[in-house]
């Protein structure tokens, strides 16, 4: 049984915490994967310090260097994919298809950062005295902490550390204890492809230790992917010391099917995003809204898509679904689900756990459709981290558009339409970071910026493309004056 440690300073130190966790297979939880021994505060405290006497040698490597590291951190990846998938299956549950999928973007993001470390250019402003040169530099900010979630063990963590790593910073980071060992295995990758001691750091530990890192005078920024109470909490400890935050907290994200779609690829559509991850991705699609003349016809069709979803051994080919991530995502769905029922929806579909052998001894759950669903109703408007879809009707196009925006959150939309005008109009007028045209809500280009609205997002800063580098950067004025 592998006893996971925390990196620091490129040492590998067994905890000293008590109360150790069992990482256990979600799909199977006869199946222990690892023991997590909790880190404790001082732990915690010096890995930040590891990393804060890090960063000066570090910072001063030439950016095109440090993307060296990360082009060698993506080959490393790419060669491990097939073992790095099975990781995830039998850490986090997702299918292994989806899995294969996960590592390949996270070997993208690497190499794109790596690249993209080349060209952290500056600038030369125009000068309004001849004998004056005007020059503005990036420089990193010092002390990254990186706070990532179970859902994509892999390629969140690699969206996060490899700009912050490719702009000159040094990390702390601290991954999900629901999927501790994938964190393991992608910093032990960058340690064997040279990263320097104390530039990568890693804490295997309750997020109780999270506050510390972030008050503690050498993290300059935070940088967090999770639930919205657990960063409000990150932004209001980082705000008494005016520390850079960047959050992305999940969505409630809609699905509008208007009167001129493609009925048979908008149901398509609706099951992909509502149901694939088992619906434990932040961008997963949480309500459809459906236009009052193609609701009987739309909903047969996704009723009828979602009794042939099989839900099964993640490991297993043709399983199109896995588990939840744990005991508690698992009833939270139901809850929601029974909730929503008490206040009128209709089942269509699923609503309860399968009873079938392989899946006796998992978080499992049956895809479900609610339909009868109205804006007041909870489920309407909390995020439901499963495989849940909530069919609402819509009389216009108009308030399809209200409908879609009737929420805190405002991360991920889409529509299904073959009206260029109605396309323009819904790009323009739903709130969301992300809008879609004939697209499922899930996915995300790494070359594109993503980030949400509203609650969905502290707002500022983006992830991913060009523009998720500029959170990790500082800018400098330099005014030379010729003698």
């Amino acid at each position: 049984m592998e006893v996971l440690k925390n990196l620091i300073d490129g040492k590998w130190i067994v905890s000293s915490g008590t109360n150790p966790i069992s990482d256990v297979n979600p799909a199977d939880t006869r199946d222990v994967i690892a023991q997590i021994q909790p880190a404790t505060e001082e732990h915690a405290r010096e890995a930040v310090e590891a990393a804060h006497r890090a960063f000066p040698k570090w910072k001063r490597v030439a950016a095109p260097q440090r993307g060296h590291y990360l082009f060698k951190i993506a080959e490393k990846l790419e060669a491990r994919q097939d073992e790095l998938a099975k990781l995830i299956v039998r850490e986090e549950g997702k299918t292994l298809a989806d899995a294969r999928k996960e590592v390949g973007y996270a070997v993208n993001v690497f190499r794109f950062y790596a690249g993209e470390a080349a060209r952290l250019n500056g600038s030369i402003v125009a000068s309004d005295s001849p004998d004056i040169q005007i020059q503005v530099v990036r420089e990193p900010l010092g002390v990254v902490l990186v706070v990532t979630p179970w859902n994509y063990p892999l390629s969140t963590p690699a969206w996060k550390i490899a700009p912050a790593l490719a702009a000159g910073n040094t990390v702390v980071y601290k991954p999900s204890s629901d999927t501790p060992l994938v964190g393991v295995r992608l910093l032990e990758i960058m340690q064997e492809c040279g990263i320097p001691d104390g530039v990568m750091n890693g804490i295997i530990g309750p997020g109780r230790l999270v506050e510390g890192m972030i008050k503690h005078p050498a993290v300059k920024a935070v940088t967090f992917t999770g639930s919205n109470p657990v960063g409000r909490l990150i932004y209001s400890a980082a705000s008494d010391d005016m520390k850079r935050v960047q959050l992305e907290m999940g969505g409630k994200n809609p699905l509008l099917v208007l009167d001129d779609a493609n009925l048979d690829e908008a149901a398509k559509l609706a099951v992909l995003g509502g149901f694939g991850q088992t619906g434990q991705a932040c961008t997963a699609t949480g309500k459809v809204i459906v236009q009052s003349s193609v609701l009987p016809q739309f909903t047969e069709k996704l009723v009828e898509k979602t009794k042939q979803i099989k839900v099964g051994n993640p490991m297993e080919q043709g399983t199109d679904i896995g588990p939840q991530a744990n005991a508690g995502e698992l009833e939270s769905t139901l809850t929601l689900i029974r909730g929503a029922l008490a206040q009128g929806a209709v089942l269509l579909a699923g609503g309860d756990v399968p009873d079938t052998p392989e899946t006796a001894h998992g978080y499992f759950v049956n895809p479900t459709v609610l339909g009868n669903v109205t804006p007041a109703m909870d489920i309407a408007k909390e995020e439901v981290f499963g495989p849940v879809l909530c069919i609402m009707e819509a009389a216009t196009v108009d308030e399809a558009i209200q409908i879609a925006n009737q929420t805190e959150y405002g991360l991920s939309a889409a529509v299904c339409t073959n009206s260029l005008d109605r396309m323009a109009k819904c790009m323009q007028e739903i709130e969301a970071g992300v809008v879609k045209v004939n697209m499922t809500t899930t996915g995300t280009s790494y070359q594109a910026p993503f980030g949400g609205f509203k609650s969905s997002s502290s707002g500022i800063y983006k992830e991913l493309g060009r523009e998720g580098i500029e959170f990790y950067c500082r800018t400098k004025t330099g005014y030379i004056k010729s003698r």
